[in-house]
């Protein structure tokens, strides 16, 4: 399944032993109100190590009762197989072309090195383009520690949630692809490049992340996870954060606007800090407990 770049960062390179130490920890989760609706949030990191113990109650008494449960994308074989199919075609560079070309010396060789420890052909890796081969490298990590999406959160969420809540989705997998694949070339490389950087100078940013996550620690997810991408490549921060929350949020007051209990399950990173979903809807007036 297709992890954008945001959602790497988040998701991170998981070890086992790092599991058992974080068991009592849990992530963060809001509950939106008003007269006759009651929206519960949770952020999520969509690729974890089997055994990790992540599941607030408070979530799962929300799914119990929920009518209906977002996610950013349809979980299901069908749309994973697409989402698939779309990144592979739409990812790949034009013929002749080279990733190794476009990024800086450093660059070149940073991935070059990258592509060696985690196990990938730099030839197959060099004929995609700049945000696709991002998602490789995340996906590349992800086996090496022993994780991957059975275990994230949508997917055990999709598994064991009341076949009573409806499933809906922000996203369609052409919509995300298009995301991704549509953003300036410029943009890429700089996210690329950066996290080539971090590969090279911190390889536990990601456990680090995830400790962040389970410990719902708001602060350091804005400044680890969300502040390099902003700061790297800014008009990629709003493409992949920005514009979706304020696209996001306008289906989230429409839900609000109506009655019943939803649940709605999407990447951390859309919910920390002044652009994200909870900040958004209390600025909207809605009662919003959490942190």
């Amino acid at each position: 399944m297709l992890k954008s770049v945001l959602a790497a960062a988040l998701a991170g390179l998981v070890l086992a032993g790092f599991a058992h130490g974080q068991a009592q920890a849990r992530p963060p989760i809001w509950t939106v109100r008003d007269a006759d609706s009651e929206m519960v949030i949770f952020g999520s990191v969509h690729v974890l190590p089997p055994g990790l113990d992540w599941r607030p109650k408070a979530l799962d008494a929300a799914l119990a009762k929920a009518d209906d449960l977002w996610f950013e994308l349809p979980i299901d074989p069908v749309s994973e197989a697409r989402v698939g199919q779309l990144a592979a075609t739409m990812g790949r560079l034009p013929e002749g072309a080279s990733l190794s070309k476009l990024l800086s010396p450093q660059g070149a060789k940073r991935l070059e090195i990258a592509a060696e420890g985690l196990g990938l052909s730099m030839a197959v890796l060099d004929q995609f383009e700049p945000w696709f081969a991002e998602v490789m490298l995340a996906s590349a990590e992800f086996i090496k520690a022993g994780a991957d999406a059975n275990s994230g959160v949508e997917k055990t969420i999709a598994a064991t949630a009341p076949a009573s809540a409806k499933r809906r989705a922000f996203e369609t997998p052409e919509e995300q692809i298009a995301i991704f694949d549509a953003a300036p070339r410029a943009q890429q490389i700089a996210s690329l490049e950066e996290s080539l950087r971090e590969l090279n100078s911190n390889p536990n940013a990601y456990d680090e992340l995830i400790g962040h996550w389970l410990n719902g620690d708001l602060k350091a997810l804005d400044e680890d996870a969300l502040g390099p991408l902003r700061k790297a490549a800014p008009g990629l921060y709003a493409r992949l954060v920005t514009e979706r929350n304020e696209r996001w949020i306008a289906e989230l007051k429409t839900r609000m606007d109506g009655s019943g209990a939803t649940v709605v399950v999407v990447g951390v990173g859309h919910l920390v800090g002044d652009d994200g979903l909870p900040a958004r809807l209390r600025a909207l007036g809605y009662s919003v407990e959490g942190p």
